[in-house]
């Protein structure tokens, strides 16, 4: 009976569409693609995508949450929580373009400090209870945020609560609270910056508390769109 619920909650979304302003689209491992709403459901496997000027938040089911930038990918590589199985507990996102705002829950914290990562084209960033903005422009980030395309190529973290470490062959740095590091290349060690290099993070409706828009839904429900 333990086996079979433990196989039941896995088997489970890994989290939920729970704000959305604009299109949101999710490419299944199957290979189909749909249109998300909120209220959709998010597995592991799933590779998402916001379009221009569009923003998605996700809250998983560890309590953790992340919010997606306009043009950008993400794919949610590895997602396992069971209540009763701290030990095994494992959150992979990998960046592939644009940038998001994460927020974590209890993977991390309960077990394996390591167990919440995020990886990028030039580094992995792991997460320390904390929250931060991750951005992957290697190959540009115009429309992420109203500045950002302006940014030079590389993988941007700036992190509000805690503490993130972003690492790669090349080294490893520490982000602390207020801090912004950088890492240009795989080869390159992450820095930390001077100050901000002018990305402008405050755009970002949810956390401000602004009225989402252009939203697909019906009575409230969920309502995915295959795409054909």
């Amino acid at each position: 009976m333990l086996a079979l619920t433990s196989t039941a909650a896995l088997a489970a979304g890994a989290g939920t569409v729970t704000h959305l302003s604009g299109t949101l689209s999710v490419q299944r491992p199957d290979g189909s693609v749909r249109i998300l709403s909120q209220k959709s459901e998010v597995h592991p496997g799933d590779v998402l995508t916001t379009q221009r000027d569009s923003y998605a938040q996700i809250n998983f089911v560890d309590g953790s949450s992340l919010t997606m930038r306009p043009n950008t990918q993400l794919k949610v590589e590895e997602f396992r929580f069971v209540q009763d199985r701290p030990q095994e507990d494992s959150s992979f996102l990998r960046l592939i373009k644009g940038g998001l705002r994460t927020v974590t829950g209890l993977i991390g914290k309960r077990g394996n400090q390591d167990a919440y990562k995020i990886g990028t084209n030039t580094a992995t960033i792991g997460i320390r209870g904390s929250s931060g903005d991750t951005l992957d422009c290697v190959h540009g980030c115009e429309g992420v945020t109203s500045t950002s395309g302006a940014l030079e190529p590389g993988v941007y973290h700036t992190t509000y609560t805690g503490s993130y470490i972003m690492q790669n062959g090349a080294g490893d740095q520490i982000i602390g609270e207020g801090q912004f590091g950088f890492a240009k290349d795989p080869a390159s060690v992450p820095v930390i910056l001077p100050g901000d290099p002018g990305i402008n993070l405050s755009q970002l409706p949810f956390a401000l508390g602004i009225a989402t828009i252009g939203t697909i839904s019906a009575g409230g429900l969920s309502a995915e769109c295959v795409v054909r």
